[in-house]
């Protein structure tokens, strides 16, 4: 048996809709193992008897830090590079290739590239298509590229922005030649090269809340996460998205993921690979 108080139906309730109040995920009674295990250490750290107390102190922490905790406990962060190879071929072949050439017949001199990964965790994604950005363009000379990552999650972020990574991480996605190409060995394991590490940058989003600050972009990848939001919550998400892509942007959702057909995207396929973009 674990140390420390157990987890009782009501405490579930009370943590689940205090959790889905502060970023949306929706934790129902299945999940009453995760919300146990995963919180069983601020618990402790807090010194909490209980579980409701743990509640009490995050409701009552006006700095913020407790309920930064408690969301950075609860998010899964499991991602790899390169994962599912599908949306980054579709990148390659198919999204930029037509998107540079309609950008550089607007603007030959400085082709502007606007790119989001709204759950990036610890970087693997951003990466990726950093690293197909620089394979498929070579020379960024004649290119304004903003890369930008975003994840409720700050332990996550800040991981994402040092941009070093462990053996097994950098086992899990990458070729060999690709390994060599664009990391560095440090001390701690793999560096991403300066030059792919330049090109993005990170901030901790809460996509619940409003991101029309972050202005528009060409490209959005926001795979895997509304999978954990209630319908309403998912299609507002997506209504609001909809108004930071640009006219002939285009959406990356899950490969499991599919949007209604009263979101405001219309499905397009390549391929294998379903995108999504603005209904005209």
């Amino acid at each position: 048996m674990a140390d420390g108080p157990t987890l009782g139906g009501e405490e579930r309730k009370l943590l689940a809709a205090y959790i889905y109040s502060v970023c949306g995920i929706d934790l129902d009674h299945t999940k009453h193992y995760l919300i146990e295990g995963r919180l069983r250490t601020l618990v402790a750290q807090t010194r909490a008897g209980t579980y409701s107390e743990l509640y009490n102190k995050a409701r009552s922490d006006t700095s913020g830090a407790l309920e930064r905790a408690i969301i950075d406990a609860v998010t899964t962060g499991e991602t790899l590079f390169f994962r599912d190879r599908a949306p980054f071929e579709l990148l390659r072949h198919k999204i930029l290739p037509e998107l540079i050439d309609r950008r550089a017949r607007a603007n030959p001199a400085r082709i502007p590239l606007r790119i989001w990964s709204a759950a990036s965790s610890s970087g693997q994604e951003v990466y990726s298509i950093a690293i197909v950005l620089r394979e498929l363009v070579g020379n960024f000379d004649k290119y304004d590229i903003r890369l930008i990552g975003t994840d409720i999650c700050s332990r996550a972020v800040a991981r994402a922005s040092k941009a070093i990574y462990g053996d097994v991480e950098m086992e899990r996605g990458l070729s060999e030649a690709e390994r060599s190409r664009y990391f560095v060995r440090c001390d701690a394991g793999w560096r991403v090269r300066d030059e792919i590490r330049a090109m993005a940058s990170f901030r901790i989003l809460n996509l619940m809340r409003d991101f029309s600050a972050l202005g528009q972009f060409d490209i959005v990848f926001c795979r895997n996460v509304a999978i954990y939001f209630q319908d309403a919550d998912k299609a507002a998400l997506f209504a609001r998205m909809a108004k930071s892509l640009a006219a002939d942007g285009c959406l990356i959702v899950g490969a499991t993921e599919s949007l209604p057909a009263d979101s405001g995207f219309e499905p397009r396929r390549y391929m294998r690979t379903v995108f999504y973009q603005r209904r005209n």
